[in-house]
């Protein structure tokens, strides 16, 4: 899966808080997570995360620019 930080993430199941949208903040092995309805920040394991991942709604597709490494070959 192509998930970059910046991206809002709109998971399966709601947040305590009753958000489901998480905004990406570092992306590897482990996913840091920012919920969008409190502020509370979380690291979930890749595996974890994607297969708890709805769809991903990110700012560069809503802008309709391309997310592709503008450097690559």
């Amino acid at each position: 899966m192509d998930i970059q930080p910046g991206d809002v993430l709109e998971m399966k199941k709601e947040h305590p808080c009753g958000a489901r949208r998480w905004e990406v903040l570092r992306v590897g092995m482990d996913f840091r997570l920012r919920c969008t309805g409190c502020g509370r920040e979380v690291m979930l394991p890749r595996k974890k995360a994607e297969k708890a991942l709805k769809k991903i709604i990110s700012p560069a597709d809503q802008a309709g620019e391309d997310r592709r490494n503008p450097y690559a070959l």
